[in-house]
């Protein structure tokens, strides 16, 4: 049998990576309703800056991203009607494009402007986009919303209509994620390409009259004072802003006489008033290249099976739905599907083995062996594979990058990426493949604090223990609020967590590619990769656990661990002082804590030697007790040694503090029963 390859993914490097001190500054600009804070939080970190231009009550966002290999800061700006006529908002935002926002907390000027322009209404935001190109900046626009504008018969050619500007122009659907990798890898690479926007001249009956006043600006001491582009100058003068006017008065008060004369001459050149030419000469280019890059079809071009899938998993509203669909098809896998396979193959194993009963020291460690790689073989081949086999296969089709983007602004609340929705998923089969899949997929903080939590969600063998004895003592009311607990103490945990390790990650800018078949070559080969580690790490502890654990039995220690351990059974948790063992198997592996249960108490049927209230403290304390030793292994090579023993110290106290409260409370409603 021929050994799998590695999965090898290529990535072109630039011999200078735009990150650190060579971190771009891009600033995010667009007509209000045009979906540019829609696609500032899906670029957009953990930690975003907020802020107010100076002077005003205008807000703005700032946050760090990364964009493969690079780093950009990326400034999400009030929405800008037009520079046209300067309202006391659209010049604060000029002024933040052309010298940034000076201060603590603020921004640099940009060195790259994103213009988010609403392809169902294209004809305004082309208008902006030529009093963007004055700016002088590299610009990149990117045209948002065009499944929707074909869906109402309007097709825009891309190409011409950046031909036309000089600029990329790159389609996006931001509210569900798409085209957003590829518009800020586009941004870097016009970036470091230096290219900037053809100029927008006005009409030539314009450039004629306007040249008087064009050569007094071209003074160097007029340049130094106003630091906008000089075309912008020109323009702003020539239709009297007040701001602008104002400002040269006040600073070159001899020379306002002859720009007075300059616009009176022009206007007389022209068959309207200079300001209302201005105007409709912006309006008739931006119409007339509306005209030139657009056309009307006679029905909504329609993608199929495509479109009907995406209006599922990224719908703002409706993803969920996909979501949820996803969430139920991965318990299918871990209650039915894994059940039945552990069904077939380690419990038919366990049973065999559970025949031998040796007395012998040899004998009780042979059967300790045995006993952990049959544990080995019920975490593998039911759970594990099957799972894992399942969740690439989504991530091959697409569908995972979907889930993830719906989710990503709920993780955010918690100080995550929406990258971390498939590890998981994984979780809820086995921790193990989980914590292998965060190490894969994230790096710094988000990686530790993502590894820390997964080791609350509920795998496949707790969730077993929960559905075996909640749902037969406590029923469906008990199950849904221990399950419903396991989500809040994440959420809570998350947010603290965030604040013990406070440096954030950059935005993760999540692409979303096209739905593909998956192949089964690859399938497999991501599937051992994402799994191997379990034969190297997990199973010699698994093994050693086992005989250290059967030798403790062996040699009659139960009644001295369960001594030790009687101020957290019956103190603490008001259990019986039997329960002690169980307790301390669980490290092992939780569906033992089950077995021995029985055990130590003698009887399958607990109802008798237990109340509600005590089998409810149990449960709640087994969900966020220490997953076990295989999980702990995988965070030691993942996470390191020191947050490795911080997360069985957290899970210790989260266990004992909720499993304490859960009792109080619980016996408080008992006593008003």
């Amino acid at each position: 049998m021929t050994q799998a390859r590695p999965v090898v993914t290529n990535i072109p490097v630039p011999r200078q990576l735009l990150r650190g001190e060579r971190r771009p500054h891009i600033a995010l600009v667009g007509l209000p309703r045009g979906g540019k804070s829609t696609l500032f939080q899906a670029a957009s970190s953990t930690a975003v800056e907020a802020g107010c231009l100076e002077g005003s009550a205008l807000p703005y966002a700032t946050s760090r991203i990364n964009v493969g290999l690079e780093q950009a800061d990326l400034v999400d700006l009030p929405s800008v009607r037009t520079f046209h006529d300067l309202a006391e908002a659209d010049r604060r935002v000029l002024l933040a494009l052309v010298g940034g926002q000076p201060g603590k907390g603020g921004f640099k000027a940009p060195d790259l402007l994103i213009q988010v322009v609403d392809a169902t209404a294209l004809e305004p935001g082309l208008a902006l986009s030529q009093e963007l190109c004055e700016l002088g900046k590299p610009l990149v626009i990117a045209l948002n919303r065009l499944d929707e504008a074909r869906e109402k018969g309007i097709y825009i050619n891309v190409a011409a209509l950046s031909e036309a500007l000089g600029v990329p122009v790159v389609p996006t659907v931001a509210h569900m994620g798409k085209g957003i990798a590829g518009l800020f890898e586009t941004a870097l690479a016009t970036l470091r390409s230096g290219t900037c926007p053809l100029p927008q001249s006005p009409g030539a009956h314009l450039r004629k009259a306007l040249a008087p006043l064009d050569e007094i600006l071209g003074l160097p001491a007029l340049a130094a004072a106003f630091p906008v582009p000089r075309t912008l100058l020109l323009t702003q003068l020539a239709k009297g802003d007040t701001w602008f006017g104002a400002e040269m008065a006040e600073r070159f008060p001899t020379l306002v006489p002859a720009i007075e004369e300059a616009r009176a001459d022009a206007s007389r050149q022209l068959p309207r008033p200079l300001a209302e030419e201005l105007f409709a000469d912006r309006h008739y280019r931006a119409a007339a290249l509306h005209e030139q890059v657009t056309r009307l079809g006679h029905a909504a071009e329609r993608a199929g099976w495509k479109r009907a899938l995406d209006r599922i998993f990224l719908h703002p509203r409706w993803g969920l739905i996909g979501t949820l669909a996803v969430f139920a098809l991965v318990l299918f896998m871990v209650f039915e599907v894994s059940t039945t396979l552990d069904s077939i193959t380690s419990a038919p194993l366990a049973a065999w083995v559970g025949q031998w009963e040796p007395d012998s020291t040899a004998g009780v460690i042979g059967r300790a062996v045995a006993d952990g790689l049959v544990g080995l073989v019920g975490i593998v081949v039911p759970y594990m594979l099957p799972l894992v086999l399942l969740l690439v296969s989504l991530e091959e089709s697409g569908v995972m990058h979907r889930v993830a983007f719906v989710v990503d602004r709920g993780f955010h609340r918690i100080g995550l990426h929406g990258g971390v929705a498939v590890p998981f998923l994984l979780g809820l089969g086995c921790n193990v493949p989980a914590l292998s899949a965060v190490a894969a997929s994230s790096a710094g903080r988000e990686r530790i604090v993502a590894s820390l939590l997964i080791t609350f969600v509920p795998c496949s063998a707790r969730s077993a223990i929960v559905l075996a004895i909640g749902g037969k003592y406590l029923g469906w009311e008990g199950v849904l609020g221990i399950f419903l607990l396991t989500m809040l103490i994440i959420a809570v945990a998350g947010r603290l967590l965030t604040r013990r390790y406070v440096q954030a990650s950059p935005g993760m800018i999540q692409a979303i590619p096209p739905y593909a078949l998956p192949q089964w070559r690859r399938l497999l080969a991501i599937t051992w990769e994402r799994t191997s580690d379990i034969l190297t790490i997990v199973t010699p502890l698994l093994v050693l656990g086992s005989v250290v654990l059967a030798l403790l039995a062996h040699f009659g220690a139960d009644a001295f661990i369960n001594t030790l351990l009687l101020p957290v059974t019956h103190w603490w948790l008001g259990l019986p002082v039997a329960l002690g063992v169980p307790i301390l198997f669980g490290v092992l592996r939780k569906e033992l804590s089950l077995l021995m249960v029985y055990q130590a108490l003698g009887s399958q049927d607990i109802a008798p030697l237990l109340d509600w209230v005590q089998i409810a403290t149990f449960l709640v304390f087994l969900t966020f007790y220490v997953p076990c030793v295989s999980t702990f292994a995988v965070m030691l090579k993942t996470i390191g040694r020191r947050d490795a023993l911080f997360s069985i110290g957290l899970s210790v106290a989260v266990a004992l503090g909720i499993a304490l409260l859960c009792r109080v409370l619980l016996n408080g409603v008992d006593l008003l029963l």
